[in-house]
C-alpha cells in the first residue's frame, strides 16, 4: 500500500491501512476490493476478476464495475470531509463499460471534480491490469450534516 497524503483536499491525515481494516462483513470484502494507494488528490484499489464477479457471458459484470467505482468514490468523499460534522452519500452513478475483461485485477482510481459544500462529483477509472480502460464512471455524493 502506498500513501501520499500532502495534498490539502484529504481531512486530517488519513490511515490507508485503518481503512482496509473497516472492509470486513462489508461489500468491500465479498467483491475483495482492496485499497491500494492514497496520493495527494486520488484514491486508488483493486478488485480481482473471478467467475464470482462475471456475467453469464463469463466476463466482468458492470455491475461489480460499478460497485467497485462506487466504492472509491465514496470513501473519497468520506476522506474529504469532518466525518463528525458531514458524511457523504451516493446521490447517483454512470458507467460507461468500454472493454471487457474476463480475468486479472482491474484496478479503479477515484479524483475529485468538485469538492462543493454540498456535493461532490468524482471521476472513477477502471483499468485492467495490461491498464487499458474498462470503465468510466461518474458518481455525484451528498454532502449532509450529522
Amino acid at each position: 500500500m502506498k500513501q501520499d497524503t500532502t495534498s490539502p483536499i484529504w481531512f486530517g491525515e488519513p490511515i490507508l491501512e485503518a481503512l482496509q481494516r473497516r472492509r470486513e462483513n462489508t461489500l468491500l470484502q465479498t467483491l475483495d476490493i482492496t485499497l491500494t494507494e492514497l496520493g495527494p488528490d486520488f484514491l486508488r484499489g483493486t478488485m480481482p476478476v473471478t467467475p464470482t464477479v462475471h456475467q453469464p457471458m463469463g466476463i466482468l459484470h458492470g455491475g461489480a464495475s460499478v460497485s467497485l467505482a462506487e466504492t472509491l468514490g465514496s470513501i473519497g468523499a468520506a476522506l474529504v470531509l469532518d466525518m463528525s460534522k458531514q458524511y457523504p452519500a451516493g446521490l447517483e452513478i454512470n458507467a460507461n463499460h468500454v472493454r471487457s475483461v474476463s480475468s486479472g485485477i482491474v484496478t479503479g482510481t477515484a479524483r475529485p471534480l468538485h469538492l462543493g459544500r454540498k456535493t461532490h462529483v468524482w471521476d472513477i477509472t477502471i483499468c485492467s491490469d495490461q491498464n487499458k480502460v474498462i470503465c468510466i464512471s461518474r458518481l455525484t455524493v451528498a454532502i449532509l450534516d450529522n
